[in-house]
């Protein structure tokens, strides 16, 4: 069982810069995929950014050049360095991850509680 905490959520005016950071219960990394997904109210939960277990990321366009996603191992903390916040950017952050199965025959995903992220003009 993988756990997952958010933290570094808030509010923020726009132009300004967050830093979220997800908690991981061990050393998962080398095995799974990592990822921020968002979700504003009354939409659906979109991709933000990807981490790869060989480290390879994907962004959403929307947040290209802004957002950073990164792995601390020594932390087995996975963080999402946020700037030039803007004011669609406000949603409910979500770290998620997909584990390999103990076979290996399929893929389990798992999710944070979220994180509050909000952006004034």
């Amino acid at each position: 069982q993988v756990q997952l905490v958010e933290s570094g959520g808030g509010s923020v005016q726009a132009g300004g810069s967050l830093k979220l950071s997800c908690a991981t219960s061990g050393r998962i990394f080398s095995t799974c995929g990592m990822g921020w997904y968002r979700q504003a109210p009354g939409k659906e939960r979109d991709m933000v950014s990807t981490i790869s277990s060989d480290g390879a990321t994907t962004y959403a366009d929307s947040v290209k050049g802004r957002f950073t996603i990164s792995q601390d191992n020594d932390k087995n903390t996975l963080n999402l360095q946020m700037n030039s916040l803007k004011t669609e950017d406000t949603a409910v952050y979500y770290c998620t991850a997909r584990c390999p199965s103990r076979g290996g025959n399929y893929y389990l995903r798992y999710w944070g509680q979220g994180t509050q992220v909000t952006v004034s003009s």
